[in-house]
């Protein structure tokens, strides 16, 4: 059984080995290091001096709207360094030797590229989905923007630039708080989505009102969509309230059941990502208003522990009634999420239970805690749910 650590930073498999000695990259990059690595690269930093033309990128275009949407009409999603990029390593330098030599260390390293983390198949995701709305509405603002959120100095910044150019990635917003908090950034950019190593952060994000959830490094991961974005859900306590949980836990499972018959047809209160549902839909909206329903590049899941018969119809009298549309539902009766998560290949999976993200991540899925609701008092892999 795959042990994780609740550590930012950490792989589901356990702690961070001792540094290792790999070069030239800090990261473990077998292609070695950044700097020589595409000639396209080196004119990028001005290491060449003739001019050579770009091939492997797309052009930048920074005037207007298109590419820098205003926070409102944006579906924002912020991402924290260290669960984009792989940088275990540098916080075995931070924790072992201090914040001057961790300065140092990045500066020295600035030219050689974080490697891709948990969060870099979904923000790929995104960015393909936007490809696909720039075609269909060149002018709209209704667009994914990617926001991303460090508490590194200032220093370390060419270092992230430098490797989002080597990875092709378009993210022009920054925070680099400088060891300070992320939450007041996130709401001035008017967040729907905060995707974190910190726990504490992410708690901190979810009592402000605003959608997040831990990010983990799973010891495998399955390949995913490049051109789908495919993002799975949890029902209570994740897009709905943990009101049935809190019955489930205090009564167990016949009065869960009692109380779901009884309430079927009163709406559940929504959870903390409703909201990032709703933006989700919104863009699939779009997609439709085109002729575009069975080639639609978003795709959401329902992933849940309710039975369907004895408690599944309020989960989706309640979606019906928001206005919300889920493409797929799975009504799973306490058997495992793994291996359904696996047959789907969500870009992220998100859980307010340990037990289903470890579960899941065993499995190679990319899986999110999102630390709401009384099952926080209960988070065990022996604990099963009914209401989830």
């Amino acid at each position: 059984m795959v042990k994780m650590s609740l550590e930012p930073v950490q792989v589901m498999s356990g702690q961070v080995a001792e540094l290792p000695k790999v070069a030239p990259s800090s990261n473990g990059d077998s292609g070695g290091s950044w700097e020589g690595k595409r000639e396209f690269d080196k004119d990028h930093l001005g290491l060449t001096a003739k001019p050579k033309p770009v091939t492997g990128r797309r052009a930048r275009k920074v005037e207007g709207a298109v590419f820098f949407p205003k926070p409102e009409n944006a579906v924002t999603v912020a991402v924290s360094s260290r669960v984009l990029f792989r940088t275990e390593r540098e916080q075995k330098v931070f924790e072992q030797k201090g914040v001057e030599e961790y300065l140092r260390y990045q500066i020295e390293h600035e030219n050689e590229p974080f490697a891709p983390g948990p969060a870099f198949p979904f923000v790929k995701a995104l960015e393909a989905v936007n490809a696909r709305l720039r075609e269909l509405y060149p002018q709209s603002e209704e667009l994914f923007d990617i926001v991303l959120v460090t508490y590194n100095h200032a220093h370390v910044g060419i270092r992230l630039i430098n490797t989002i150019n080597h990875h092709n990635l378009f993210i022009e917003r920054f925070c680099m708080t400088g060891g300070s908090s992320p939450i007041g950034y996130l709401k001035a950019w008017q967040t729907n989505l905060y995707l974190s190593a910190d726990a504490n952060k992410v708690r901190e994000a979810l009592t402000e009102g605003i959608a997040a959830a831990t990010m983990f490094m799973p010891e495998k991961m399955t390949e995913v969509s490049k051109s789908q974005l495919r993002v799975a859900f949890d029902g209570d306590a994740v897009l709905f309230s943990d009101e049935s949980e809190r019955i489930f836990k205090a009564h167990g499972l016949d009065k869960f059941f009692e109380h779901e018959k009884e309430n079927e047809d009163r709406l559940l209160d929504h959870g903390p990502l409703k909201g990032f549902l709703e933006a989700l839909g919104k863009l699939q909206k779009k997609f439709y208003a085109k002729g575009q329903r069975l080639d639609c590049p978003i795709r959401t899941y329902l992933v849940t522990a309710r039975s369907a018969a004895s408690s599944g119809i309020r989960a989706l009298k309640t979606l019906r009634a928001w206005g919300l549309e889920i493409d797929e539902a799975l009504f799973l009766a306490g058997a495992p999420k793994g291996p359904m998560l696996e047959k789907i290949r969500p870009h992220i999976y998100f859980d307010d239970q340990m037990f289903h993200v470890e579960g899941a991540a065993e499995m190679g899925t990319i899986a999110a805690h999102v630390p709401y609701g009384i099952a926080q008092k209960h988070n065990s892999k022996h604990n099963t749910s009914a209401g989830k």
